[in-house]
């Protein structure tokens, strides 16, 4: 076994607390920093490790659904933090919904008395670029460490606001109503679905828009966030055509149902090469998700839409992962450096743990001179990481895990029970194939994992 140095984790969120202890399972010595309780971030409410800060839930434990896939896939690739939801779990129905303090503590106590993980309560202002680093620092990273982020990945590459459109399933679009259709026929020449308005359905949506209930701002967001990217909403409060000659514009375009062009349409692109899941495009909103699930059937051809992700806005620190990450999570200008959890732009409390354990897999695989542990992309955590690192996604923002972000069944299913049911098991058959022949192994008892390397 050949010496492995000591590696730094910068952040203790569930990305870094996981990565922490997948390395030290394997033998090698950890350097967690964490700023808490030095330097406290607005959104915490604790200096526990892994703390919570929104929900107690992990999401549906159903396997049948995407949270409940990516709980399967991490409990089968050994993931510490899953074991610790299940130890301190609370009764939830079909979720599961840990204590959130008794999580965070017990993950706490079980890092820092771990043997090979050294927890360092500082701010990190300078990433270094000599060693293997994995930065997890969370969206809510520090100023002096998003500024040093900046130099390395190039301050076009850094993003500082959350500005999502909604992501549709793309199996929920009534195609009887939409039509496919670029602007003058340009790019592909069918590159969107539009979903075209009357008068009468224009104007009753835009006052449905402008009246809806907005998220309250959290005292973490700044008044520089509507400065970067109006809502919809806010668009819509200016005028009744404000909206219909900006995001909601028919130039261009012809309804080939009547020949003419729509009083107003909506602009559907595909968010992923296969074209399971659509993106409202121009829809960036504040709306609560309730409202944004009511005013947005509203529109022709979504009446019933699922929603893949709402639209969010806030303060969310994330790097450009499709141009500066390869698919083993480290950057591309720099091999000894990888990103993991929200940074990356992988949303969602599973999903950050997820990405954490993979880049801590890859750093151990680096080290010891393995190949790249990179997951099928007909998994839901490969699908999620594929996503992120594809430098064919465009547009990119924080995304969750979802079943449009899986390649489309062959033959189709229709039924939406049975496509997911078929894509669960299409993953678990995926992941129990690729992990027979994987590079690094999987941890099978997280909590008594035994050390594997000898570290001097």
């Amino acid at each position: 076994m050949p010496h492995i140095p000591v590696v730094t984790v910068i952040g203790g969120g569930l990305a870094g607390t996981e990565a922490a202890w997948q390395l030290a399972a394997r033998g090698v010595r950890v350097e967690l920093y964490e700023m808490r309780p030095t330097m406290n971030a607005p959104a915490h409410h604790s200096s526990d490790l892994a703390e919570l800060v929104c929900s107690n839930s992990f999401k549906s434990d159903d396997p049948e659904t995407a949270p409940g896939m990516l709980k399967r896939e991490l409990t089968t690739l050994g993931s510490f933090l899953v074991v610790v939801a299940r130890e301190t779990a609370v009764p939830a129905g079909m979720a599961l919904a840990v204590d959130r303090q008794a999580f965070s503590a017990r993950a706490t106590r079980l890092v820092e008395q771990h043997p090979l993980i050294d927890v360092i309560r500082e701010e990190v202002t300078h990433i270094p670029r000599d060693r293997a680093v994995i930065v997890a620092a969370g969206p809510l990273a520090s100023r002096g460490l998003e500024q040093d982020l900046s130099s390395l990945v190039g301050s076009d590459r850094l993003s500082f606001y959350d500005a999502a459109a909604p992501l549709i399933d793309a199996h929920s679009i009534d195609r009887s109503v939409v039509f496919a259709a670029s602007r003058y026929d340009k790019g592909e020449g069918a590159d969107y679905l539009n979903c075209p308005m009357s008068r009468d359905q224009y104007e009753r949506f835009i006052s449905e828009l402008a009246a809806a209930r907005r998220v309250n701002a959290k005292e973490f967001d700044t008044s520089d966030l509507f400065q970067a990217c109006q809502p919809i909403e806010e668009i819509a409060r200016r005028g009744i055509d404000a909206v219909r000659f900006g995001a909601m514009k028919p130039v261009g375009l012809t309804d080939p149902r009547t020949g003419h062009r729509p009083w107003a349409v909506v602009q559907l692109r595909p968010e992923n090469r296969d074209g399971t899941a659509y993106n409202l495009v121009g829809f960036q909103t504040n709306l609560v998700f309730g409202e944004q699930e009511r005013v947005f059937r509203l529109i022709p051809g979504l009446r019933s839409a699922e929603f893949l992700r709402f639209g969010v806005m806030h303060r969310n620190t994330y790097i450009d992962a499709p141009r500066l990450l390869t698919p083993d999570l480290s950057l591309r200008s720099k091999p000894a450096i990888r990103i993991a959890g929200q940074l990356a732009g992988t949303e969602g409390y599973l999903e950050a743990v997820g990405s954490g354990l993979l880049a801590a897999i890859n750093t151990y695989a680096s080290l010891t001179g393995a190949s790249p542990f990179v997951l099928p992309h007909d998994t839901a955590l490969g699908a999620l990481i594929g996503y992120a690192t594809d430098p064919k996604t465009r547009a990119y923002q924080p995304m969750h895990v979802n079943i449009g972000l899986l390649p489309a069944l062959d033959p189709p299913v229709r039924s939406k029970r049975a496509r997911y049911a078929a894509h669960a098991e299409r993953a678990r058959r995926s992941l129990a194939a690729f992990l027979s022949a994987a590079p690094v192994r999987v941890l099978t008892s997280p909590l008594e994992a035994s050390v594997e390397a000898n570290v001097t």
